[in-house]
């Protein structure tokens, strides 16, 4: 269990012990069971924990004596201090936990259905974008004559032109790297433990060869595609490389580059469905690749208009 459960999930808290031992079970078990996704369940785990903090400091006695309107005070209390996606998901989270009390018969009912959390229209995303230009400078910048530089330029790459997520990126075994039909193909474990396979632009195909071969792991199949390097030394280890160090990696290199734009490890992911799109390709077909289930979600990542919003502006001549 200690595998699946972060330090702070070991034990209920208070308030949820105090419903007693299904309760705090039942609670337990929604981190376990129910949450099946590493990222979610961090993020929730600390919504509740959260939550449940600010319940004792009101001197609630138990988890069964929560309200609607507690939940409904400390949703506006929290939007004071916090942006409306957050607000959201502290909810979301809040409400999943309930729910999951409820149906399991430690609580009469969910006390959180009734609450609704503010409204959020997006209809521009707020990740940072980089233009092809500045893209095809950071990959080239990078000094590919030692292990490290070939990860990394593979690593872009694939976010680049596979528009992978950064965890389905570092999630990769090298055997997920493939031939077929005499081209190099990619499977990319996204969320909901849906495989997507796709074939490599030839640029990938290029920087994935150098890193498999230049590195010496391509025989290596059950071991992590991008992998940490050695302290003090310039050996790649067997040890997965973590989203933190992919995105400390990204801001380092794009400095390098002579970049200025604050890109994170997401950046390429729009950056690439931007550049498809300019391009030619459908929304359709990019939600496909990027694996979304829905091109509301892709347009997000859409960035074209921001190239007409800057023309507009240009107008203004004073």
């Amino acid at each position: 269990m200690s595998s699946v459960l972060t330090s702070a999930q070991l034990h209920a808290p208070a308030l949820i012990a105090a419903a007693g031992d299904r309760a705090a079970y039942r609670f337990l078990e929604f981190f376990t069971a129910q949450i099946r996704n590493p990222h979610t369940r961090r993020a929730y785990a600390k919504a509740v924990a959260e939550f449940c903090a600010w319940l004792d400091k009101y001197g609630l006695p138990s988890i069964a004596a929560v309200s609607s309107i507690h939940i409904a005070t400390y949703v506006e209390e929290l939007g004071r201090s916090h942006s409306t996606p957050t607000v959201k998901q502290r909810l979301a989270a809040v409400r999943m936990m309930f729910d999951w009390l409820a149906t399991g018969g430690v609580l009469p009912f969910n006390p959180a259905t009734a609450v609704r959390g503010p409204k959020h229209v997006v209809k521009r995303g707020k990740t940072p974008v980089l233009a092809p230009d500045e893209a095809r400078a950071l990959l080239d910048a990078i000094d590919t004559t030692v292990p490290i530089g070939l990860r990394d330029q593979a690593l872009i790459g694939l976010m680049v032109y596979t528009f992978a997520r950064i965890g389905a990126a570092t999630a990769m075994r090298v055997e997920d790297v493939y031939l077929q039909n005499r081209r190099l193909w990619v499977r990319l474990h996204e969320k909901g433990g849906k495989a997507v396979d796709l074939p490599c632009h030839h640029n990938l195909e290029t920087y994935l060869h150098a890193y498999l071969d230049g590195t010496g792991i391509a025989a290596d199949g059950d071991g992590p595609l991008f992998r940490t390097i050695r302290r003090g030394t310039a050996e790649l280890t067997r040890t997965a490389l973590p989203s933190a160090n992919a995105y400390a990696m990204v801001r380092r290199r794009a400095k390098a580059a002579g970049i200025a734009t604050q890109i994170g490890n997401h950046t390429f992911r729009a950056t690439g469905i931007t550049a498809y799109l300019k391009n030619g390709g459908t929304l359709e077909r990019a939600a496909v690749i990027a694996n979304h289930a829905s091109t509301r979600t892709t347009q997000l990542y859409d960035r074209r208009v921001d190239e007409v919003n800057l023309d507009e502006i240009e107008r203004i001549l004073i």
